[in-house]
């Protein structure tokens, strides 16, 4: 995809040749989703479409379009960045609370006429969005045309499928093999009837397969199709991506490679009377559409989804491992940070760089597991800013530098949010800074039953924040993978989810805990740990679990104020600098050990 930022002027164009394209084929809107084949967060530069129409580079959003309205619904995360991005585009900015808001489909059935006709590309709906949608419009007397995908005839040059090739997870890193999770799954389709199973999500594919990639950004997956049947899998993917040596490796292990657009029609030719599983949630309508009416379709999460949720002993194991890694990178960065401060120009754009190469000195890095927020004073008030050399901050003066990073490991990934005082924090900074640092604290010292639904925890971080008569717009915490996808599901800790059966809390989850609190025009506060479900109390009242905290970095005690801290919320943040010392200590050395002591002194009040 062409980089280059578009300008107004190349939007307008493209949302005209749009609405060409709609007369033609008798549309009266057209939806442009942030989404794939594959329902994925971050998606390859094929499907970038809303972005390539709307100039808006946030991840999520969809766009709406009519012959005489053009909209963006943008939950709070992404308001302020898209009111500058929208800006003389000819597109509204439609302000939602959160990304599983339908407000475009309330939009959609007041606006389209009775009789009128809505278009989407059904190949990257997902199947229960359309199902929102079709209902809506029905009602309506609207109907849905998911038949047609606009962008191939007005894009030009538009992105082909990703040729980075494929590769193993291995031994020590990969501690089940392919043929043991593919017998897991196996036993879960026989449990619920299914003789067949149809899975887009990629990284339930690499994580079943023991497979990775380089086709997304930041996560280690590769666009892919599988079908599993009772004897082997077809795994859908683009020609050239796997070598002959490991095509021949998986074929011994029961999975043959096919091409990837041959997935509608391996769908099309299941037997008569058979049965296969998909996940509503996690397939388009396109896909669906491909299943014959002669075969019984079973609705279910993908048994996948729970099982790599849910880290074994030996994952943890190296997960802890990754995170010390993360934490000596971390180090060597602050200690740089802590010295080139005042003495040369740093800018939020330096802050990714340097960070970015302290983790790549690590051993078993691979990149990223996301693009790196550095947002000083105003722009950390932005939860998904993003600086570029065309806008960013130069960190000088005093006040707040929020830092929200991660990276992928061979044998884990991260995902840590650190404040860092500049100059010197005002009175109020400092209150909102020990406002968030008591919401994390709180929930990661809860304790609570095996089984819960994880939205239920969201309140215990916010009721710290919530009692000083503040909130903050995004969620408290999701799910993280193994070498995998930064955000993954079941789990997810947040008062926009529903707290439904298949978001129970089981051991070996792990999930971020990242309270916040922003000012927009000002500054912006987030801590965030990611910690492991463990197992806690057990007797007459059931199991419990706890929260074992994962990450270790420093937290900077510049930015507290100690009247509003409690004893034992203290205790357990010097308690915490402790752990952090001991483990991390024989791994930094000169400066960065400096820093690192200096960095977990005891707080004293």
């Amino acid at each position: 995809m062409d980089t280059a930022m578009p300008t107004a002027t190349h939007i307008r164009d493209r949302i005209t040749k749009l609405r060409h394209a709609m007369q033609q084929h008798q549309l009266d809107a057209y939806l442009v989703p942030s989404s794939d084949p594959h329902i994925s967060e971050y998606l390859p530069e094929r499907w970038q479409g809303r972005q390539w129409l709307s100039g808006f580079t946030g991840s999520v959003a969809t766009l709406i379009v009519t012959q005489s309205f053009a909209g963006l619904w943008v939950d709070s995360r992404y308001w302020v960045q898209a009111e500058a991005e929208l800006v003389g585009t000819g597109i509204g900015l439609m302000k939602i609370q959160s990304a599983a808001a339908s407000n475009h489909v309330d939009w959609l059935a007041a606006n389209v006429p009775a009789s009128g006709c809505v278009g989407v590309d059904g190949a990257v709906l997902g199947l229960a969005a359309a199902r929102t949608l079709e209902q809506a419009l029905t009602a309506k007397g609207a109907r849905l045309n998911s038949q047609i995908d606009l962008l191939d005839s007005i894009w030009p040059g538009r992105p082909s499928l990703p040729a980075t090739p494929i590769y193993e997870h291995l031994p020590p890193y990969a501690t089940v093999s392919r043929t043991e999770r593919l017998a897991t799954i196996r036993q879960a389709m026989q449990e619920k009837g299914a003789q067949w199973h149809f899975i887009s999500t990629l990284d339930d594919i690499g994580w079943l397969l023991n497979l990775r990639g380089a086709d997304v950004s930041y996560n280690p997956v590769f666009v892919a199709h599988a079908l599993i049947g009772p004897d082997d899998v077809s795994l859908f993917v683009a020609a050239g991506k796997v070598s002959a040596e490991l095509a021949s490796t998986l074929a011994r292990d029961g999975v043959l490679v096919k091409p990837y657009d041959e997935a509608p029609s391996a769908l099309a030719a299941l037997p008569a009377g058979t049965t296969i599983l998909i996940d509503p949630r996690r397939v388009t309508l396109g896909l669906l559409q491909a299943v014959p009416s002669t075969t019984t379709v079973i609705e279910a999460v993908n048994p996948s989804t729970f099982a790599k949720s849910r880290k074994s002993a030996a994952e943890a194991a190296h997960v802890r491992q990754a995170m010390e890694l993360d934490g000596a990178a971390l180090c060597e960065f602050f200690s740089w940070l802590e010295q080139a401060l005042g003495n040369e120009r740093i800018t939020e754009v330096t802050i990714d760089e340097q960070i970015t190469a302290a983790r790549a000195r690590r051993p078993g890095f691979v990149c990223p597991s996301f693009g790196t927020i550095a947002g000083f004073n105003a722009n950390g008030a932005m939860p998904h800013y993003r600086a570029t050399e065309a806008s960013h901050a130069v960190i000088e003066g005093s006040g707040l530098l929020l830092i929200d990073s991660g990276g992928q490991y061979l044998n884990g990934t991260t995902d840590i949010t650190r404040v860092v005082a500049i100059g010197e924090p005002s009175a109020e900074q400092k209150r909102d800074f020990t406002l968030v640092l008591k919401g994390t604290l709180a929930l990661s010292q809860v304790q609570f039953p095996r089984g819960l639904k994880s939205p239920m925890l969201d309140a215990i971080a916010r009721a710290p924040i919530w009692a000083a008569g503040i909130n903050y717009g995004h969620g408290t915490g999701h799910g993280v993978g193994y070498f995998m996808n930064v955000h993954e599901g079941p789990q997810v800790i947040s008062c926009y989810g529903m707290p439904e059966p298949h978001t129970a809390m089981e051991p070996g989850m792990i999930t971020s805990i990242e309270p916040g609190i922003y000012r927009p025009g000002k500054w912006g506060a987030r801590i965030e740990n990611l910690v492991l479900n463990v197992d806690g109390d057990q007797g007459e009242f059931g199991e419990y679990l706890r929260f074992e905290t994962l990450t270790l970095c420093p937290i900077d005690t510049r930015c507290l104020d100690l009247s509003i801290l409690r004893d034992d919320e203290l205790a357990w943040l010097n308690d915490y600098h402790a752990e952090v010392r001991r483990r991390l200590s024989p791994l930094v050395s000169g400066d960065a050990l400096s820093w690192l002591q200096r960095s977990t002194e005891p707080v004293i009040r």
